[in-house]
């Protein structure tokens, strides 16, 4: 039955984001986790259906499914506490590339196929070192944040600040650096452009 029930689940999700009907899509999230869809995996189906449905539109079933999958954290403590102000997992602690950032980061791949992506979470006033993504042609990277406030900043012009839903473009060879606000968390989607 679960079998059964968790795709019927993912197609109404697609069908009431695509509609932007917000109340079948409370009682849709509501369903699926019901059905065995985890914070996790909700947050891959809704961020893939984002790019046929609209980023405007995902946001309002991401704010939704944030709120059903709440008690899925456990703490109290500032980091459980950011954790459930976004839907996407903060991950592990970002061991790998640890001597590229300045205080602590958190890293969690969202998905490995087709649009590889992940989701990295900052601790108040972590950021990245200046860096660049090399390419010939094409190329770079692209930032969406989803909670908290972060700043971005190319080298010779002004920081801009990442809150929830800015979208940033870096092309390649643009030396640049992105992180959290003093006092602030701060997470955002980092996703690989081809080049």
């Amino acid at each position: 039955m679960t079998f059964i029930a968790r795709p019927q689940s993912c197609d109404n999700h697609i069908a009431y984001l695509a509609r932007d009907n917000r109340q079948f899509a409370d009682i849709s999230s509501t369903g699926s986790e019901k059905n065995g869809i985890t914070r996790t995996e909700i947050a891959e189906i809704l961020t893939h259906i984002s790019f046929y449905a609209g980023w405007p539109k995902a946001w309002a079933a991401f704010r939704l499914a944030k709120d059903v999958w709440n008690d899925d954290i456990k703490g109290d403590d500032a980091k459980a506490e950011f954790a459930r102000s976004m839907i996407f997992p903060i991950g592990e602690p970002n061991t790998a590339y640890a001597k590229y950032f300045i205080g602590n980061s958190y890293l969690a791949t969202i998905s490995d196929s087709q649009v590889p992506f992940a989701n990295v979470t900052f601790e108040p006033g972590c950021r990245n070192n200046w860096h660049i993504h090399k390419a010939d042609t094409g190329g770079g990277q692209m930032l969406v944040g989803v909670a908290g406030r972060g700043w971005y900043q190319e080298e010779g012009k002004p920081a801009v600040e990442i809150l929830p839903g800015t979208v940033i473009h870096i092309p390649a060879n643009v030396k640049h650096w992105h992180g959290a606000a003093r006092g602030s968390w701060f997470a955002h989607l980092a996703f690989s452009v081809p080049g």
